[in-house]
């Protein structure tokens, strides 16, 4: 438990301070006006979590992910709570590593993944967060999101799909949706994998080179990536106005790919662990029971 209270006073250090209430009156609800974060204050290459060894900290990921694999197994045998795990962040920030990182070792019976594309012709024809609530962790489950509801914020923002009145409108929307859902008994762990553009150009750069990560590619990258400024802005004022008390975010410096894994799966496993759950009770039924 000590370990986990050293934890949690170095993550406040990447935690943007929950947006304070704002004037309800003004249309928008609590929280969804407030400043933008100033980026500049995670430094994407710095490795709080690290012992200094690489070899150690990737040794330390594979017994984190263990450690996850038998909470998640208590997790689907109590079925009280639901983890829902956000990995939000530009191309190439490493959400398809952290999955396979983070979470190699747990059951797909209780752990289940979604990837987040551009909106089908049905999930247009409803609100934007209509496919969202679809996928929710049910009790017990633990829920992974590659990419996330906040994609409907950043994209049509940057692109001048929609104003400035409705951006501010969706901040809301997706803070009274939290809410709801962290009342409802959903833990919410939301990640910004928070990488340099000099390391993003590295590592769309080894996707051309490497043909066996053609697939990875994609030529509109290069067009997001001349909006980098743009999105990173982006970033900062939906920091700014949706980390709240109920479900605040999490900057990870992510220029490091172990360093990445290892911060997230410390959360992701002492988060389980505060949750302080057990096994449901035996069976006196069962007690002395002998299958012939």
């Amino acid at each position: 438990m000590a370990n986990n209270k050293k934890n949690g006073n170095l993550l406040k250090d990447w935690q943007p301070a929950p947006a304070k209430a704002g004037n309800a009156d003004e249309g928008y609800g609590a929280y969804a006006q407030a400043k933008p974060v100033d980026l500049k204050d995670y430094d994407p290459g710095a490795k709080p979590y690290s012992s200094g060894d690489k070899e150690a900290d990737k040794a330390r990921v594979d017994q984190l992910a263990g450690e996850i694999d038998t909470l998640q197994d208590i997790l689907l045998a109590n079925r009280k709570k639901r983890l829902l795990v956000i990995l939000q962040g530009t191309d190439a920030s490493g959400k398809d590593g952290t999955l396979r990182g983070v979470f190699a070792r747990t059951s797909p019976l209780g752990v289940h993944t979604v990837g987040w594309k551009a909106p089908c012709e049905e999930e247009l024809a409803h609100d934007y967060l209509w496919r969202i609530h679809r996928a929710m962790p049910t009790a017990g489950e633990i829920t992974v999101f590659n990419r996330s509801h906040y994609e409907d914020v950043l994209v049509p923002t940057v692109n001048g799909w929609i104003s400035k009145e409705q951006t501010r409108q969706r901040y809301a929307q997706i803070n009274d949706f939290e809410r709801m859902l962290t009342e409802n008994d959903t833990i919410l762990l939301k990640f910004m994998l928070h990488i340099s553009k000099d390391e993003q150009r590295e590592r769309l750069q080894e996707r051309i080179d490497d043909e066996s990560k053609h697939w990875k590619f994609s030529l509109g990258d290069l067009d997001v990536r001349k909006q980098w400024n743009e999105y990173q802005a982006a970033y900062a004022a939906l920091l700014g106005a949706t980390s709240t008390p109920w479900a605040p975010w999490i900057v990870v410096p992510a220029d490091s790919k172990t360093h990445r894994n290892l911060m997230i799966a410390t959360v992701v496993r002492d988060t389980l662990q505060s949750l302080n759950l057990s096994y449901p009770p035996a069976k006196k039924e069962l007690r002395g029971m002998k299958i012939e």
